[in-house]
């Protein structure tokens, strides 16, 4: 009874220990997010008209300082928010691809928890903004935003002009690393949905990237600072989003600005915004940045990010593409006669639509065959099902609205089929979207 009397008391003690315990910087990010989330941003195709206020509203407070730093070749404002007056200068720039907005969006965030002056953070704040000096420059590409594509109006991928220099951002962001020369800079970008966190199921929603400067991928201290910032980060979302944290491929690119800051000596950081189920607008990868961006920033302030090792860095699984946005899985087909099975691989793609700032979806079949080793984002099983086409389901065709004229499945057709049993249709799959036909009944 002795035994049994202690080990209760052990086990309530360590209960109430735990959830009396203060929450670290990264929870409390997390648990306090709502107060900071910019509710006038909810899309991820807003344009540079959309966030000039908000910026502006940044001079009604005098911890920031907000100046136009440049403008683009179409002539719109490039501005940058000053902020702390510490010895370690930090570098932030978001949307130098057009439509990799994510990160903008968080940035906005950002800016609101250094205006809050009623939260819990005070002591956190301080001791970022007496270490630090932050320097953020929000849409590096508003042309490219505007139109939500990748490149700059010239037609130029400005991440591949840190040589030549041909864009009036690419000589900006240039220009601010050689007059700022900060100690940590962190690049931050949007990839595909449909990469996958090492040989997994599970999208790689964050992927981080300590750039190399050279072919060989050295190491220096430079580039190992990026590395310990990052683990920092990413042992942060692991607690989010576990299994879905990846390492990007670090494979030198010498007109790479990101390869060419590590280069020239500011410790780099790239953050890439995957996807995360549901998430179509990545509202919820937003506030994963801006826990993240938040975290790194705190530990080049408190130098934790030193207490990481090489090891540390290497352990994350790599940014792999295993994922389809739909995969159908043994497929029965019928060709001359002979019966077969295939899986079906399928991606959706967004189109912009309405001056980009809506989109539609374009969907075609990317695979076919065995694809045992891969994902979907989506999957089903039609295993007994066979593969049929619209032509052969005239009414089916006019309820869907689907062209009955296809009479078998090529790779980057669009993806409109059907899968049925012995007792008729099941699936209707249309512009890759799946519907189950019990489900209109």
């Amino acid at each position: 009874m002795s035994f049994t009397r202690n080990l209760l008391t052990f086990v309530l003690i360590f209960i109430t220990t735990k959830a009396t315990m203060p929450l670290n910087f990264s929870d409390k990010l997390s648990e306090n997010y709502d107060s900071y989330r910019e509710s006038t941003i909810s899309n991820r195709r807003f344009k540079h008209a959309d966030i000039q206020p908000l910026i502006a509203e940044l001079k009604t407070d005098e911890q920031f300082v907000m100046e136009q730093v440049g403008t683009s070749f179409e002539g719109r404002a490039i501005n940058m928010i000053r902020i702390g007056n510490g010895k370690t200068k930090v570098l932030l720039w978001s949307q130098m691809h057009g439509d990799e907005s994510t990160a903008t969006m968080a940035l906005l965030d950002i800016f609101n928890f250094f205006k809050n002056k009623e939260d819990n953070f005070a002591d956190e704040k301080n001791e970022i903004l007496k270490k630090c000096t932050l320097y953020f420059v929000p849409m590096l590409n508003p042309d490219g935003a505007e139109r939500f594509i990748r490149r700059t109006s010239q037609g130029i991928d400005m991440n591949r002009d840190a040589l030549r220099t041909q864009t009036p951002e690419g000589v900006l962001l240039k220009k601010l690393q050689n007059t700022i020369q900060p100690e940590f800079a962190f690049n931050l970008h949007d990839q595909g949905v449909r990469y996958s966190a090492g040989n997994s199921s599970k999208q790689a929603t964050i992927s981080f990237l300590a750039t190399a400067y050279d072919m060989e991928r050295n190491w220096n201290t430079v580039r190992k600072r990026s590395m310990q910032v990052i683990c920092k980060m990413s042992d942060a979302l692991q607690k989010v989003i576990p299994g879905h944290i990846a390492k990007y491929s670090d494979e030198h690119e010498p007109r790479a600005f990101g390869d060419n800051i590590q280069k020239w000596g500011s410790s780099l950081m790239l953050i890439e915004s995957g996807g995360y189920k549901n998430d179509v607008e990545k509202q919820y990868i937003r506030k994963l940045n801006f826990i993240a961006i938040l975290t790194g920033i705190e530990s080049i302030a408190k130098k934790t990010y030193k207490n990481y090792k090489l090891a540390d860095y290497q352990s994350i699984p790599n940014n792999e593409k295993y994922l389809f946005t739909l995969l159908i899985r043994n497929a029965i087909f019928e060709s001359a006669g002979k019966v077969f099975v295939k899986d079906i691989g399928i991606n959706r793609d967004e189109v912009n639509q309405n001056n980009a700032t809506s989109f539609k979806i374009k969907s075609t079949v990317d695979d076919m065959g065995d694809l045992s080793t891969f994902w979907g984002i989506e999957e089903i099983n039609a295993d007994g099902l066979r593969v049929k086409y619209f032509n052969d389901y005239p009414a089916l065709a006019a309820q869907f609205g689907v062209e009955a004229d296809s009479k078998t499945m090529s790779l980057d057709a669009p993806a409109n089929f059907l899968l049925i049993s012995k007792d008729g249709p099941v699936y209707v799959i249309v512009n890759g979207i799946i519907t189950k036909l019990s489900n209109l009944e």
